[in-house]
């Protein structure tokens, strides 16, 4: 049985929890590492430096037409993570990314039902073809979650991913909607 979560726009709050996650070595590990200044990485934004943004710059990131960014909630109402679209809207696609940053909670499907409310996004509202996900070879637990929804490898890159100062290759994932929408009630009802 997946656990109910919800996807919700993000508050201050909500950031500095991105923030803190990020900064744990642990969570950090599975992410993109620090860039040279000791400040984790992370995509659209830094969270550490929009916490005290200006309304004008908040919106800029949050409100942005073209990368849709979200809290994730569980059912009792925890912030545990966020997820992204990095919408292309000429080619009716978009990146995904997904972040479970209570470490408490890994391994118990959150991730994986964070990821699935994504693609509803994705395939429902904006009506897309294509989600992708580009994946650091060293995020094992990653590459099983988005291969039990139905990611289908489309290729390997190579040194994409700088990490405490390494490069680490990546694979290529994707999804088009017919495919999720075959995959999603067998997901949904665990015989995925």
């Amino acid at each position: 049985m997946l656990p109910d979560v919800s996807l919700m726009p993000p508050g201050r709050e909500d950031i500095q929890r991105m923030a803190d996650w990020l900064a744990d070595n642990e969570v950090n590990s599975f992410w993109y590492g620090r860039g040279d200044d000791g400040i984790a990485l992370h995509h659209g934004y830094s969270p550490q430096r929009v916490i005290g943004s200006s309304e004008d710059e908040w919106k800029r990131i949050f409100e942005d037409h073209d990368r849709r960014i979200y809290a994730i909630y569980t059912q009792d109402g925890q912030h545990i993570g966020e997820g992204q679209l990095v919408i292309d809207w000429p080619l009716q696609e978009a990146q995904i990314f997904i972040l479970i940053g209570r470490k408490d909670l890994w391994h118990h499907h959150y991730g994986t039902m964070g990821l699935i409310l994504l693609l509803d996004e994705a395939y429902n509202t904006f009506e897309l073809h294509r989600v992708w996900a580009d994946i650091p070879e060293y995020n094992e637990h990653a590459l099983q979650m988005f291969r039990q929804i139905g990611f289908v490898l489309e290729g390997h890159l190579r040194k994409t991913h700088p990490k405490d100062g390494e490069w680490y290759d990546s694979l290529a994932m994707g999804l088009l909607t017919d495919e999720y929408v075959r995959r999603r009630s067998r997901v949904m009802g665990g015989s995925a």
